[in-house]
């Protein structure tokens, strides 16, 4: 190569070098192109000619257009297989009369209600638990309050199914139910007829549920369950009241053998638990239980039936009726004695009704 040859490769060389310093932007390589490759941009002209309807604002920051949050913002939470459910009610009545001509007393009426639920479910498995305690009474004027409404209710049931898709579940359930204060056959109060675990219920068992995934529905079957009835005050339990076994008394009334305060009983049990919408504010609340034990009188049907429609009318006011059947032919009625302690007529089972309707207030928490 001549003299000459170099000078004009060199001087090539430098102009286009030149030229890509004057107008690329930059030399470095993207991530995606060898590194063997040289990328040269031109420069990029600022925009003189503006399109119609291009509004081309300056980026300023104002806090005149914010708003403070009326609702707190909820915190991410990891998902849970457990639900719960927390209900308060409380529902009052009262009346009062001032020179009222047709006469009458003053009187107030309150019922109170806790109402707890714990539920958990994932693929084949689920627990349901929940619990309810009521307390009533009523004060009128001239005679001391008497309760209107009393009860301890307890429920747990396990299931188990084979897949995901099917609606049946192997389960095991416990029942408990029992009341908080003394009961009394109003006027008189002298001689409580219940009082707390006087009785108190117990059911254990284990059969199969139905429970389909679209609604509040629960049917328990269960061809072997255990019912122990308690009576844990020793007067009841010596009077053989919820037909546990009475004690044994001499000639002069002395008790030579105290009262059992278990009545145990082996049975068939059915349950069934449906909350159906009847329309956009009424809600029916069925719970029936059905009962009937094998070693003594199969076929003698204990029932406890709770009907129960809600009224709803805002968040926190609503409306309710409510009726309550039982019939369980271990507790008699009309009992009659002699003075000594002989017992006349030992007594019948009836039909105990009670029907219920209220409003107030149901705070969910």
């Amino acid at each position: 190569m001549t003299e000459s040859s170099a000078q004009k490769l060199l001087v090539g060389i430098a102009c286009l070098l030149f030229t890509g310093l004057s107008f690329g932007q930059d030399s470095i390589p993207p991530a995606d192109i060898p590194t063997d490759t040289l990328v040269i941009r031109t420069n990029q002209y600022p925009i003189r000619i503006i399109p119609r309807g291009v509004n081309l604002t300056n980026p300023i920051i104002s806090f005149k257009d914010t708003k403070p949050l009326l609702k707190r913002k909820k915190r991410f939470r990891v998902p849970s297989f457990w639900e719960s459910k927390n209900e308060f009610g409380l529902q009052l009545s009262e009346v009062a009369f001032v020179n009222w001509n047709a006469g009458g007393d003053n009187a107030v009426s309150a019922l109170g209600k806790l109402y707890f639920e714990r539920n958990y479910k994932f693929r084949y498995f689920q627990w349901d638990n929940d619990l309810e305690l009521r307390f009533g009474w009523n004060a009128q004027e001239g005679r001391k309050w008497r309760k209107t409404d009393d009860a301890i209710r307890f429920s747990s049931t396990v299931g188990y199914r084979r897949d995901t898709i099917s609606s049946w579940y192997y389960s095991v359930k416990v029942n408990f139910n029992t009341q908080f204060a003394d009961g009394f056959k109003y006027p008189d109060r002298s001689q409580p007829i219940s009082r707390f675990m006087a009785p108190g219920y117990l059911f254990l068992g284990a059969g199969t549920s139905y429970i389909p995934e679209w609604q509040e529905f629960n049917l328990y079957i269960s061809p072997l369950t255990f019912k122990g009835t308690f009576v844990l005050d020793q007067t009841l339990a010596n009077n053989g009241a919820f037909g546990v076994r009475k004690a044994i008394l001499d000639a002069q009334g002395n008790v030579l053998q105290e009262g059992s305060n278990l009545f145990a009983e082996l049975g068939f049990l059915v349950t069934h638990k449906w909350e159906f919408p009847v329309s956009e504010n009424i809600i029916l609340n069925h719970n029936l239980s059905l009962y009937t034990d094998y070693l003594r009188v199969f076929g003698n049907v204990d029932v406890d039936w709770q009907l129960k429609f809600d009224f709803k009318v805002n968040e926190f006011i609503n409306a309710s009726i409510l009726t309550h059947l039982i019939y369980d032919d271990d507790i008699l009625f009309d009992r009659v004695e002699a003075p000594d302690g002989t017992v006349i007529d030992a007594g019948s089972p009836r039909t105990q009704f009670r029907q219920q309707l209220g409003i107030g207030i149901n705070y969910k928490f």
